[in-house]
């Protein structure tokens, strides 16, 4: 971990290590939270004495389960389901389904570690937990997908409930599939428990600004940080990596607030368009059609498509990586740094790799995490929550102005605390340190459990 870490924590992380074999990804969200902890456990012995960190990095329950189905031909196809619950503290369970190709159980338990602290962040009533299967719904009909989430339902609803475990959406698994599942949660159990699943449809039971929320979070805490440094959007230019909701909602927001973005991409390449991204054709292209964003440069006569290649290469003022785990790496973080790029806020979960993130601060790049930067999505499921729970729908206005609030606030705390304890500007310390802060007391507070 480095010889500036404390031998303590170098302890835990081996601990960690050595419990987990194999889960990169874990590893290396346990070990960027470890690397801020240590001027916790500094002032706070008890921690020690309790082995408070060691408990959080060790999820309460973790669940593997067998998926069958059949495909249209008839075929029986077996995938592998997950659901990490990893930490109830401060509330029931709370994080998405992933339903990919790439997703293990390391992948899941690192999204679910990131989660709990996101989660503490947003002040709401939330633990931390995350699922979700290798099945990959690309090219799949309607009918297959439905009943996948019916086999998959079928065995992790035992595991669920609105006081228990709250899964939501994550990539793959949209409006669609959380109908599915839902529907096969309510045929099995007799109830209509609307708050078991969030990111449902508005006609029953879904939250206005949820699907925007992820992106319109990351722009509410790119701005926030901005205004922190006397400055703002107005006359930006910003590129956002990804093309899903993440994307195209951190776009809207971007251009309400002010700022240009002029690429982004997806896993066939980029576009930029320096006349700024034609939100209404792109979601045409990505929402309604489909396709690749390079039916995006077909339309548009300022846009030009890159096969391949890096969407970093584009000079920009604010960079928002918004599509996948460590897709920007340090080559990338270097090229940004010397285009004259000034903030880097992470829209999708862990999309920097740490030698990125340690190449950007070298080069006084101000650096926003994803488990503050990216919080408006479960900030959003939370009051979709709230709202089930009073049988009440808040209007788009009060929705947003909610969700608003909650990033502003989480950036003032992620402030505050990254100079509280000796790290002024440091957003990746305030916002780790922060987090456990708050489960840490809920931990000692239920016990030893």
């Amino acid at each position: 971990m480095g010889d500036e870490v404390p031998a303590r924590v170098q302890g835990i992380y081996e601990e960690v290590l050595r419990r987990n074999p194999g889960e990169t990804e874990f590893h290396q969200a346990v070990k960027e939270v470890l690397e801020s902890l240590a001027v916790v456990l500094d002032r706070h012995s008890e921690y020690t004495e309790m082995k408070t960190v060691q408990r959080i990095c060790e999820p309460e329950r973790q669940i593997i389960f067998r998926v069958p189905w059949q495909d249209d031909s008839g075929e029986v196809q077996i995938n592998r389901g997950f659901r990490v619950e990893f930490n109830s503290a401060l509330g029931p369970y709370k994080g998405g389904l992933r339903f990919h190709p790439s997703v293990n159980l390391g992948i899941v338990k690192f999204l679910g570690f990131e989660q709990v602290f996101k989660n503490a962040l947003t002040g709401m009533p939330i633990g931390g937990g995350k699922g979700g299967s290798d099945f990959d719904p690309k090219g799949r009909s309607d009918a297959e997908v439905m009943r996948f989430c019916q086999s998959f339902m079928t065995e992790l609803y035992r595991h669920l409930g609105e006081y228990t475990d709250v899964p939501a959406g994550d990539i793959g698994v949209g409006a669609r599939e959380i109908g599915y599942l839902f529907g096969q949660y309510k045929r099995i159990t007799n109830r209509y428990e609307s708050g078991v699943l969030t990111g449902k449809g508005l006609g029953w039971g879904g939250a206005l600004v949820r699907t925007e929320a992820t992106g319109y979070g990351a722009a509410f805490f790119a701005d926030a940080m901005m205004k922190a440094r006397g400055e703002s959007f107005d006359g930006r230019r910003v590129v956002i990596s990804g093309s899903g909701n993440v994307a195209v909602y951190g776009i809207e927001k971007v251009h309400q607030l002010g700022g240009t973005v002029v690429a982004c991409s997806d896993s066939s390449g980029y576009v930029v368009d320096e006349k700024g991204i034609d939100l209404a054709v792109l979601k045409q292209v990505k929402e309604v059609e489909r396709e690749r964003v390079e039916a995006y440069a077909d339309r548009v006569s300022s846009a030009s498509f890159v096969s391949g290649g890096s969407i970093w290469d584009v000079p920009c003022d604010v960079a928002v990586p918004s599509a996948t785990q460590n897709e920007l790496d340090a080559d990338a973080a270097a090229t940004l740094a010397r285009n004259g790029c000034r903030y880097v806020v992470e829209g999708a979960n862990m999309p920097t790799t740490p030698d990125a993130v340690r190449v950007l601060k070298e080069a006084g790049v101000a650096f926003a995490p994803g488990k503050a930067a990216n919080a408006g999505g479960v900030a959003t499921s939370a009051l979709e929550m709230q709202q089930n729970a009073s049988r009440d729908r808040w209007t788009f206005e009060h929705s947003e102005e909610r969700l608003e609030a909650i990033m502003r606030a989480i950036h003032a705390r992620c402030h505050a605390t990254a100079e509280e304890y000796g790290a002024p500007g440091d957003l990746v310390l305030g916002a780790n340190v922060a987090g456990f802060l708050e489960v840490a007391e809920a931990v000692h507070a239920h016990g030893l459990i």
